[in-house]
Formats: structure tokens, C-alpha cells, sequence
């Protein structure tokens, strides 16, 4: 698995990105990430499930969150970009979201991260903390069963943009170390 200080792999994948009719997709690539931001990249194994329709719509409620720390948020999977929008066109909690769907179909993003599960070759629930050079600056991998905690990976991002040493249990607003 890709960890920290190595560089996220280049991509370009269709996302869902609307669901206005006509508007649905585009196309994301790393480079449109890499615009003096950092970037958040989550992914999750797969689309019509349980445990992660909780995460992708605590991500969404916490976007603006994740905007006002000048970071992009993109949401992932091997689901292609049509399965992404029937999912959201049928579960009222993704309609509205507000950041891309990543369509990996063909797992070469999730299999040049490492984290494609054995047997099924889904994406484990992995997160990234990219900063705008492109670089793996914090990395999170939960169990199958297991959903993430969204106000960790916020608390992480802050604590990483402050360029400073922050002791445990750290929280934003707090002093850093010297």
C-alpha cells in the first residue's frame, strides 16, 4: 500500500458529479486536484451497501468543513460512474451531495494504491491526505465492517496544515509544540 510521503499515482476517471440531467459526469484527474489545495480522497468497497452510504453522507455534511480548509473532497469506488448515479438517484442522502463520485472501474487507481481487498478485489475503506505537491501526507485503512470517523480525518487535515508539531490528543485551536 502507498503510505506516507510517496506520491498519489496520476489518474483520469469519470465521476459522477450531479445529478441534473445531462450534467451527471465529468472527468477528474489529479491534476485537477493539484490546484494549491490539498485533497481528500475516500473510498470506499461498494455502492447499494450499508455501512458506507453512513460515511459518504457524514463527508458531505461535513464539506464545508473540508472547503473552508481549502481541500478538495472526492469520494471513490470500483463501481462504475452509471452504478454511482442510480445509487444516487435512489437513496435520498446521496442526492444532494456535493463533492465528485470517482468511478474506478477499472481498479487501477485503487489496485496502484494497494488497497484493493484480496478475494473480491473491492477497495478497502481507505482515506488520503494529499497535499497540493501531490504527496501522501496521511493515510487511513479500516476493516471491511468498520466506517471511518470524519471528524478524525478533519481533525488530521488541520493539524497537518499547521505546519507544526501537535501532541496528542490534539485539537484545533490548540497550541502546538514549539
Amino acid at each position: 500500500m502507498l503510505s506516507i510521503g510517496e506520491k498519489f499515482p496520476d489518474f483520469k476517471k469519470t465521476a459522477v458529479v450531479s445529478v441534473e440531467a445531462g450534467k451527471e459526469f465529468d472527468t477528474l484527474s489529479l491534476g485537477d486536484l493539484l490546484n494549491g489545495n490539498w485533497s481528500v480522497i475516500f473510498w470506499w468497497p461498494k455502492d447499494f451497501t450499508f455501512v458506507c452510504p453512513t460515511e459518504i453522507t457524514s463527508f458531505n455534511d461535513h464539506y464545508e468543513e473540508f472547503k473552508n480548509l481549502g481541500a478538495n473532497l472526492v469520494g471513490a469506488s470500483t463501481d462504475s460512474e452509471f452504478v454511482h448515479l442510480a445509487w444516487r438517484n435512489s437513496h435520498p442522502g446521496l442526492k444532494k451531495l456535493k463533492f465528485p463520485m470517482l468511478a474506478d472501474t477499472s481498479k487501477s487507481l485503487a489496485e496502484a494504491l494497494g488497497i484493493l481487498e484480496s478475494s473480491e478485489k473491492i477497495a478497502y475503506r481507505a482515506t488520503f491526505i494529499v497535499d497540493p505537491e501531490g504527496v501522501i501526507r496521511w493515510v487511513c485503512v479500516n476493516d471491511l465492517a468498520v466506517g471511518r470517523n470524519v471528524k478524525e480525518v478533519l481533525r488530521v487535515l488541520e493539524a497537518l496544515k499547521t505546519g507544526a508539531l501537535t501532541p496528542c490528543d490534539w485539537e484545533p485551536g490548540q497550541a502546538t509544540l514549539n
